[in-house]
């Protein structure tokens, strides 16, 4: 793995930090946005996180600790996956992080992942975390109550 090659993703989503902050730490939403994985965590900083599902046919459970948790600000989480065929030690896992800035009445994402093991990886992370977070503001601006 290699510290320095880091993937990135960025959305505007029209909504508030609040409303965005709601849908990353939401299990049902989670499950609509990040490829049907079931997250398990208590959102606090220290604590585990688990996320299982099924990824290109294969069954998967990964797992990571919450690093860092502002709400509704920022969330930054570890996170290794047995799916990379790496031994589960430190070195081997990422770090990602999610930033939300307001703007006006929407709300900027942008998310960094650490530690890819090659450039190919983090070519594919970009476009795997851009898909995710296309997939948020969907979520996210499909389910904002009118405003009346």
């Amino acid at each position: 793995m290699t510290p320095d090659l880091i993937s990135t993703a960025n959305t505007l989503i029209n909504a508030t930090p609040a409303q965005v902050w709601q849908a990353l730490v939401d299990p049902a939403a989670i499950k609509q946005f990040m490829f049907g994985a079931t997250v398990r965590s208590e959102w606090k900083k220290g604590s585990r996180i688990t996320w299982k599902g099924e990824w290109k046919g294969t069954q998967y459970e990964d797992k990571g600790e919450i690093l860092d948790i502002q709400p509704p600000h920022r969330l930054q989480y570890s996170h290794y996956s047995p799916l990379t065929g790496q031994e589960d030690k430190p070195e081997n896992y990422h770090t990602v992080t999610i930033d939300l800035l307001a703007k006006g009445d929407r709300t900027s994402v942008s998310l960094s992942q650490d530690n890819n093991r090659s450039e190919e990886s983090r070519q594919e992370s970009d476009k795997n975390w851009a898909a995710m977070l296309q997939s948020l503001k969907k979520v996210v601006e499909d389910n904002i109550p009118p405003t009346i």
